[in-house]
């Protein structure tokens, strides 16, 4: 597997379930930026429409066929948690969309954020971000279902 060869270890299980940001318009999910490509090129990388496969209502784009079976193989490894929903936001109970140019991999785990301010907020306490979005997403959930 692609994470095995970069040297990760065991990693944190999304629910597939999970609300994912998707662009209205286009039904992209993370604005069709390849997923992987995160762990892969360690930056935002642009998928590509003859790479793309629907999961979890949503469309994802891929930068190439590896890329796409990676995710396709396992997609909770290479979502963003959270659905792209920025964890500090869902940590103060409100869905507010991620946006692809600003993340982080933390934990071996795909964060997205609204602003850089969140971003920095985040990575001076990832622990406690985490931990308060967790506690809060089920009811965030409920709120993007309504």
């Amino acid at each position: 597997m692609v994470l095995a060869l970069l040297g990760f270890a065991a990693i944190p299980r999304a629910s597939t379930t999970e609300r994912v940001v998707v662009d209205r318009h286009t039904g992209l999910a993370i604005y069709g930026i390849d997923p992987v490509g995160y762990f892969t090129n360690r930056k935002p990388t642009a998928g590509r429409p003859d790479f793309e496969l629907r999961h979890a209502g949503a469309v994802w784009r891929f930068e190439n066929e590896g890329n796409r079976e990676a995710f396709a193989a396992d997609p909770p490894v290479y979502m963003p948690r959270f659905g792209g929903y920025d964890p500090v936001g869902v940590s103060r109970g409100v869905a507010t969309p991620g946006k692809p140019a600003l993340w982080i991999i933390n934990d071996q785990r795909l964060y997205l954020f609204y602003t850089a301010e969140a971003r920095a907020a985040f990575l001076a306490n990832p622990a406690d971000v985490i931990a308060g979005a967790q506690a809060r997403w089920a009811a965030v959930e409920i709120e993007l279902a309504e």
